[in-house]
Order: structure tokens, then sequence, then C-alpha cells
């Protein structure tokens, strides 16, 4: 190399992998998803059990690609679908690279955040805490959970968010950027879910429904989209088919 040669670059290693988002129902899991990826890809109602199934959301930042697998909320099981959910949510955080465990700061340790906190001690993917609502919490308050939660689990970190606003979801994103193993990416850098357009129409629909109804609200509701047609101007004509149990369901 001459004096006059620029040294040669080397490009920036990229880092990819999947993280866990695990807590009780309405912790918050789906918001923040939303929010750390920076688009809808699962559906908020203020209705517990809304994720039924494991929904990918996918965050490019720095040079990382973030998989975010965002499982229903855990609690003590009373149907089989329930169970089914339940279950669910722990093999998620199995098959992560790291575990978020986010918790309701208004609500602190108590009934299924407690219950989860217990079964953690078994798992041995790295561990993060994550206080949500925080806005709402003093300060002190804050603290003494945190210290709490960190007694009875070696989480690696703690982060106190608002999923709601935003506050303090970059440092989480930077914190998981570096902390994710080297690696290339699994999708194209633009996909933000591994949901095909057609299951996450369906699931919006869903989220519609629990907006929507209250005391008559089924549950065990399915929503099937039978046509997905795009227009020449842009637009989507979308058929779809809403599965109840029963006939006084309809």
């Amino acid at each position: 190399m001459t004096a006059t040669e620029e040294p040669a670059t080397t490009a920036a290693a990229t880092h990819s992998g999947f993280v866990a988002l695990i807590g009780a129902p309405n912790a918050g899991k789906s918001t923040l998803v939303n929010q750390l990826v920076g688009a809808k890809v699962s559906i908020v109602t203020h209705k517990v059990q809304t994720t039924r199934a494991i929904v990918r959301g996918i965050a490019t930042h720095d040079n990382a690609q973030i998989v975010f697998v965002d499982t229903p909320g855990i609690f003590k099981p009373k149907r089989r679908l329930d169970t089914a959910m339940v279950t669910t949510a722990w093999g998620g955080a199995k098959d992560a690279d790291i575990v978020l465990l986010l918790i309701d700061a208004e609500r602190g340790i108590r009934g299924d955040a407690d219950a989860i906190l217990e079964r953690l001690k078994d798992v041995r993917q790295p561990m993060v805490l994550i206080l949500n609502k925080v806005d709402r919490v003093k300060h002190e308050a804050l603290l003494a959970l945190s210290a709490a939660a960190n007694e009875r689990v070696p989480f690696k970190r703690t982060f106190m968010v608002s999923a709601l606003t935003g506050s303090g979801c970059k440092d989480v994103l930077d914190y998981l950027a570096e902390s994710l193993p080297v690696g290339p990416w699994y999708y194209p850098e633009d996909q933000i879910s591994d949901l095909p357009m057609r299951q996450l129409a369906a699931e919006i629909t869903r989220e519609k429904l629990y907006l929507r109804l209250h005391q008559e609200l089924p549950y065990s509701s399915h929503i099937e989209t039978e046509k997905w047609e795009e227009k020449p101007d842009g637009s989507v004509r979308i058929d779809q088919t809403i599965y109840v149990e029963r006939d006084s369901q309809k």
C-alpha cells in the first residue's frame, strides 16, 4: 500500500437472532413488539389472551436483525385452549437466543407474574427484565420492583420503558443488537413479520372484534381470509369468514 492509497475498510459483522417476549396477560407485550418493530405486527386490545399463537416481528437495528417472538400471555390455564396457549408461550422462550420478561410496573410481582418468575429459574437462556408503564409509577417503587425481581432471577439487564409512548425502547434495541450472536440475517431487510398477509388481515379483524364486542365476545372465534384480491389502484379486496362455536354468537 502506497502513502496515497486509502486503507481497506471492513464491513461490520451482522448480528441476528430470536428474542422471546413473555409475561402475564395484558402486560403490554404486543404493544411493545409493535413499538420495537416500528409497525403493527401484533394485535392489541384490552382483552386478556389476545395473542393466541407465536407472532414474529422483525426489527432491523444498526447491523442487527432482531426477530421478536410475541408469545401468548402466561397464566394458570382453565381450558384446553388456555393450556395450548401457555404451552406455546414457554415453547417460544425455550427456542429463543434471549428471553425478555415484561412486567406491568403498576401490577408488580403478584399472581401470574410471580409464577412466571418462579419458573424462569429453570430457563438457561440469557434473560432481560423489562418494566413497562413506568410513567405511571413512582421512581422509588420502580427501583424496589426491579430489586425484588433481580433477587429471584439472574437477569443480565433491566430496562424501564413505556411501550405505549416508546420511552426507553431504543435502549432495549441497542442492547439486543449488541447481544445477539454474529450471523447472517434470516429475512429481507424490508420484511417486518413472518405472517402471510392473509393471516395478518385475519388477525386485524380479530382485533376489531375484541375492541367492539364485550360480554358477548366469542373468545373461541376463528377468522379465515377466503379471498385476497389486489386491485390495479393498489387497494385490496378481502373476503373473510368468522367462525364461532354456537349459533347464539352469530
